[in-house]
C-alpha cells in the first residue's frame, strides 16, 4: 500500500533512510550524512510531497517529490528486489507524468535502478556540499525545472 506521509512516520522513515543510505552512499562523509539526516527530519520530509510504502501496516520505504523531481527514494534494503521501488515510482508517475531525478554517480543501488526503469542520462555536476559527482537523469518527456 502507498499512502501520503504523516508526521508520525518521521522516525520510521529516518530509520529506513539510514539503512538505505549506508548501502547506497558509503562514499559520503560522516559529517555530510549527519547534515542530511537532520535536514531529512526538519526540512525535506515536512516540505516535500512524500509517499510511504507500507507492508503489513509498517513503512518499508518512501519517495519524496519536488514537483516532477524525485527528491529521494529510499527502501529498506531487506525489501530490495521485490518491485516496491518500481511501484513507488509508478505511483508518482501516474500523478506527475514523466519524472526527473539526480543521483550520485557512485550510487551502485539507485543509479542502476533508474537506468532499468528507463531514465536517461542528461548531465552531471559536482555536488559541492558532498564532494561527489551527481548524475541528472529523466524519463523521456519530463519537463525541465
Amino acid at each position: 500500500m502507498i499512502r501520503q506521509y504523516t508526521a508520525q512516520d518521521t522516525d520510521a522513515l529516518i530509520a529506513i533512510w539510514e539503512k538505505a543510505n549506508a548501502l547506497a552512499h558509503p562514499f559520503l562523509s560522516q559529517d555530510f550524512v549527519a547534515y542530511v539526516k537532520d535536514a531529512m527530519r526538519n526540512i525535506f520530509l515536512p516540505n516535500a510531497e512524500t509517499w510511504v510504502m507500507e507492508k503489513d501496516g509498517s513503512p518499508i520505504g518512501f519517495i519524496a517529490m519536488l514537483d516532477n523531481e524525485i527528491g529521494g527514494l529510499f527502501l529498506d534494503p531487506s525489501h530490495h528486489g521485490h518491485g516496491y521501488g518500481r511501484a513507488m515510482v509508478d505511483h508518482v508517475t501516474e500523478l506527475k507524468g514523466p519524472l526527473r531525478v539526480e543521483v550520485f554517480k557512485e550510487n551502485k543501488v539507485g543509479k542502476p535502478f533508474y537506468e532499468r526503469y528507463g531514465f536517461k542520462f542528461v548531465g552531471e555536476y559536482l555536488h559541492e556540499a558532498s564532494g561527489a559527482v551527481t548524475v541528472k537523469m529523466s524519463m523521456p518527456g519530463a519537463k525541465a525545472p
